[in-house]
């Protein structure tokens, strides 16, 4: 641990992606656990996320106890009632940064419904609205173009791919590279662990190279109690990411200033 402190420091980084407690899962940090642990290592900020309820309200408890930036919002799966404009609203209004379309409820709702369609365009006005961060949870390949197109012609700029390369999205380096004209692209480090997806960090590496460091952001999507924490993984992650050339410029480029631009 020692060696990770000292090679890959953290300072100013902003983590995008963490699960936290409560939840239905078991978590390995709490909300305010999470925000401490991102203050030791004199981070900038984190993004609480659960698949089942909104974190706005919770990021706000944890933001005042810690004095640390904690960012939440809402996922848009069946437990918070789908596509439901009025969630994103309430969201909003509690202060949340992110608006993330289906993840477990993805093969549930049709984003081809004409239905569906109009509450997309409610969710993306109150997003542009309240300078909120639109994010495309487990999306398909096809829906997520989908959504590309509408919320460009609709002028919103705060757009985060998340999960590219995995199994629930699986973009080619061709797709990848038309989707980072609308938007950033969030790589995580859960992809490459055990009993998630067991991808290549070398894949990873590569699709930053083709795509470009400039719209990519790495995160870690960890809080999994068999995992590393946070901290921890996000230190592994630069460490393999450097190991296969990817540079310290680089690094913090998508782990600084691309996050900063999207939520600030």
């Amino acid at each position: 641990m020692n060696r990770l402190e000292k090679k890959y420091p953290l300072k100013g980084f902003i983590d995008t992606h963490i699960h936290t407690a409560p939840d239905v899962k078991p978590r390995l940090l709490s909300d305010v656990e999470a925000a401490d642990a991102a203050s030791r290592e004199k981070m900038d900020a984190i993004v609480i996320k659960s698949h089942i309820e909104a974190t706005s309200g919770r990021a706000a408890v944890a933001r005042k106890l810690t004095g640390f930036e904690v960012f939440g919002g809402v996922c848009l799966n069946s437990s918070g009632g789908g596509l439901n404009v009025d969630a994103v609203k309430a969201a909003a209004s509690m202060g949340g940064k992110v608006v993330w379309l289906p993840t477990i409820s993805r093969d549930e709702i049709d984003l081809a419904s004409k239905e569906n369609l109009d509450k997309l365009e409610d969710i993306l006005t109150v997003v542009i609205e309240n300078d909120v961060v639109l994010a495309t949870g487990h999306l398909k390949v096809e829906d997520i173009f989908q959504v590309l197109d509408l919320a460009g012609s609709m002028g919103l700029e705060r757009v985060l791919v998340n999960h590219p390369l995995t199994r629930v999205v699986g973009a080619t380096i061709e797709e990848q590279k038309e989707m980072s004209r609308k938007a950033y692209l969030e790589h995580c480090y859960v992809a490459c662990l055990p009993g998630h997806d067991g991808l290549d960090p070398q894949r990873i590496a590569t699709a930053i190279k083709e795509v470009g460091a400039r719209r990519c952001i790495l995160a870690t999507d960890l809080g999994q109690t068999h995992n590393p924490s946070p901290t921890i993984g996000f230190k592994l992650f630069i460490e393999a990411m450097m190991e296969l050339g990817i540079s310290r410029e680089e690094i913090e480029l998508m782990c600084q200033s691309n996050p900063r631009s999207l939520f600030y």
